[in-house]
């Protein structure tokens, strides 16, 4: 009898796996289908701002591989606007609505794979039926905004309220369409995935960009006109608008598998071995946001919802369903962002983290250029380091600059995957060329700065 795989979730994780098991299976081993509650598969999710500005002018460049090319090259049965609604392990069985024509299906399964993604973070206030409310999770999402701004009557003024990479995206998109925006995050800074020093200089680019910044502020409900929002309530007051942007983080989409048995972790993501079985339940495998990974600095459970994990968890996974042999080694937080002109980037644990972690350690920032000083278009850039005490291994480290700032950050997690000390940091190798570096590179001069500081 040919094997069946059923993919739960149609975008990155859920399609690597499925284009890796066909790789080394032929369709006569192996049938694949996949259930995708959207209109896309295999995209970029993290595109959507850049769309949205009008940076980037047509949506379909977003998407890697649509249906008709993973049917095409890898005789995939892709089924879109199909939403799976449950998972019975006993009788190898999953149920689909389909959302547009009506009806439910059944399909049975010998391997299963759950790539559901997560879900946005929605408090109760943001449940309302007005319109010019949005997430930015998906390509629909991001359809349905689009068309919103595009519309008569156009909004002038947005709300955004969260300050993390989606909602200063958003901000920044927003403002390059020509509206009045106003970010609104209930703590003290925008962008906590850095330290507050760093944060500090993020606030600072976006008040430049025009961006109102209301820090220590707290949504509490949504006011609406004639069936479209039309202002924002908070505990210091109201704000008109037009149109309202979540970003308030997101949330492992394990509804489903949790009320079908499946393991979860602290985080709230499904527990996965390293090479993304679910635990304790044979044939069954996890890959994307939906689950919880292994911070190989902390040594803790992490769920960190990026498309570079979701795409190498599905690779392994693929790899693996097909026959072949993979693991997925962790994840060490490594991000980077655009804000305005300014490029932020980090890797490892800040300093809550590294405190949480139980780590003794010293931190310094050292303020270099992008380039040799003298040559046109040197800016300041800002690294900061955090390092064990008294070994010296490097725990974490952020960016903060203009132009060859962020992919600077690479150098570091490199440094911090092969866990080297910031001792042996000073004696890297990196390119220099004044249109590229000073000749003791940012990353050379915060690794000396923390080597003294240890030393102190």
């Amino acid at each position: 009898m040919v094997e069946r795989m059923i993919v739960v979730g149609g975008d990155a994780a859920g399609m690597a796996t499925a284009a890796q098991a066909r790789r080394r299976r032929d369709r006569s081993d192996l049938e694949i289908v996949a259930f995708e509650r959207g209109h896309f598969t295999s995209y970029s999710a993290c595109g959507i701002p850049y769309w949205i500005s009008g940076l980037v002018t047509d949506r379909e460049q977003l998407v890697a591989r649509d249906p008709a090319t993973h049917r095409e090259q890898f005789h995939i049965d892709v089924r879109i606007r199909h939403e799976v609604t449950a998972i019975d392990l006993d009788r190898r069985e999953v149920v689909a609505r389909d959302l547009d024509g009506g009806g439910e299906v059944r399909e049975r399964f010998d391997t299963l794979m759950y790539a559901a993604g997560a879900v946005p973070t929605k408090p109760d206030w943001a449940r309302t039926t007005a319109a010019g409310v949005f997430g930015v999770q998906t390509l629909d999402d991001g359809s349905a905004l689009r068309k919103w701004l595009e519309d008569e009557p156009r909004p002038r003024r947005a709300v955004v309220v969260g300050g993390g990479y989606i909602g200063v995206e958003m901000a920044e998109a927003l403002v390059l369409r020509g509206l009045s925006v106003t970010l609104v995050e209930r703590d003290e800074q925008p962008m906590s995935t850095v330290d507050p020093d760093m944060a500090r200089l993020v606030t600072e680019a976006m008040r430049g960009l025009g961006v109102d910044i209301r820090t220590g502020v707290q949504v509490t409900g949504l006011a609406e006109r004639d069936g479209r929002v039309h202002g924002v309530d908070t505990d210091a007051g109201h704000i008109p608008t037009d149109l309202v942007v979540l970003g308030l983080g997101v949330r492992p989409n394990t509804a489903l598998a949790e009320a079908a048995g499946l393991p979860l972790g602290p985080t709230g993501g499904i527990r996965v071995d390293r090479r993304m079985r679910v635990t304790g339940v044979p044939g069954v495998w996890a890959a994307g946001d939906c689950v919880e990974t292994l911070h190989r600095v902390s040594g803790m459970p992490v769920h960190v919802p990026l498309g570079t994990h979701a795409n190498k968890q599905g690779r392994v996974a693929g790899i693996n369903i097909g026959g072949g042999y993979a693991t997925f080694a962790g994840v060490i937080g490594t991000a980077v962002t655009k804000v305005c002109d300014l490029e932020v980037g980090r890797t490892g644990l800040r300093e809550r983290d590294a405190l949480a972690a139980g780590f003794e350690f010293v931190s310094v920032i050292a303020e270099s250029t992008n380039r040799a000083g003298y040559y046109p278009g040197a800016r300041p850039m800002s690294v900061k380091l955090i390092a064990e005490r008294p070994s010296g291994r490097l725990l974490g480290a952020q960016i903060v600059g203009r132009s060859e700032a962020a992919k600077r950050i690479d150098t570091l997690a490199v440094a911090l995957w092969n866990r080297m000390t910031v001792d042996d940091m000073t004696a890297l190798d990196l390119g220099y060329a004044p249109p590229y570096a000073p000749v003791w590179d940012p990353v050379l001069v915060a690794a000396r700065k923390a080597v003294d500081a240890l030393a102190g």
